[in-house]
């Protein structure tokens, strides 16, 4: 497999005392390498996804803490605003917010707006709850049922 590179003469003449270096690359520890760094790459990559998808197990351990009451602000279709279930004015929404905040600290706020509902609305709604000091917030939805298109 090797191949000899010499100057042209013919294979008696020992000028260079026998030594013919080789021109062959050996890249099997290479493709080894490669092999091994895409197998690396391949479990790694799915792991590196901030947003994974799981379905995860049930289980009967007792939870470690007890949660506190979810803090939901709901837009319904005719344009009322609620916290939980208590009705507020948009005026009063703010306010009310920074209420909440200071007695049971920051948490996430969920949004729930009507399907009926301007996005205009719901986007100030958005607004105002990140103007009451909320960082993290979150928009829920209603999963479609399966086999719905």
């Amino acid at each position: 497999m090797g191949m000899a590179v010499g100057n042209g003469s013919s294979a008696g003449d020992e000028d260079d005392g026998g030594y013919r270096p080789m021109a062959e690359i050996n890249i099997t520890p290479m493709v080894d390498v490669m092999l091994v760094l895409l197998i690396i790459f391949m479990v790694a990559a799915p792991l590196m996804v901030a947003g994974v998808p799981l379905e995860l197990p049930n289980t009967s351990a007792a939870r470690v803490s007890q949660s506190k009451k979810a803090m939901v602000v709901s837009l319904d279709g005719t344009g009322a605003l609620f916290i939980r279930e208590e009705p507020v004015s948009q005026g009063n929404l703010v306010p009310r917010l920074r209420e909440l905040r200071s007695a049971e600290g920051d948490t996430v706020v969920y949004v729930r707006a009507d399907k009926k509902s301007n996005y205009g609305d719901v986007m100030d709604v958005l607004g105002l709850v990140g103007e009451s000091g909320y960082g993290r917030v979150s928009l829920l939805s209603q999963p479609k049922p399966k086999g719905a298109q």
